[in-house]
């Protein structure tokens, strides 16, 4: 079975006396609407954190800093008939500069929107269960983390 290794990040920001999480609207052909947390492949050469810290500014705009990492999602998926194990290690990052949805032009045929969600509503808003754990994983380090 093919493996592939992607990484991804949960990145929080305080604001209005809370926390919120920025949440993707990928571009996708049928009509069905999904939130799910910013990642992608890892790169020859590249580090999950690196990964991690490249996929969300290129997916949301916002550079981040990592914090620590939350976990990993392990799934097993069928592309053109292939069976493909995928691992996704996922990092908490918090914005160091940029603006939530000023994407690159070339991300605009994977992106179709980019919005911050309330951090205690993404477990429920996000459409996948790893990415809804790693919410809650990200609600918990911040309960223990000096920010």
């Amino acid at each position: 079975m093919k493996r592939e290794f992607s990484a991804g990040g949960v990145l929080v920001r305080r604001m209005q006396g809370r926390w919120w999480l920025a949440a993707i609207r990928p571009r996708r052909d049928d009509a069905k609407v999904v939130w799910a947390l910013p990642k992608g492949l890892i790169d020859a050469g590249e580090s999950g954190e690196q990964t991690a810290l490249r996929e969300v500014f290129e997916e949301t705009g916002v550079e981040g800093r990592i914090e620590r990492k939350l976990g990993d999602v392990r799934y097993v998926y069928t592309w053109q008939g292939e069976r493909i194990f995928k691992i996704v290690s996922f990092f908490l990052l918090r914005p160091r500069r940029g603006s939530l949805g000023v994407l690159q032009p070339e991300m605009e045929i994977e992106v179709a929107e980019v919005r911050w969600l309330p951090l205690d509503e993404a477990p429920r808003r996000l459409t996948y269960g790893g990415e809804r754990k790693m919410a809650e994983q990200a609600i918990e380090a911040l309960r223990e983390l000096p920010l």
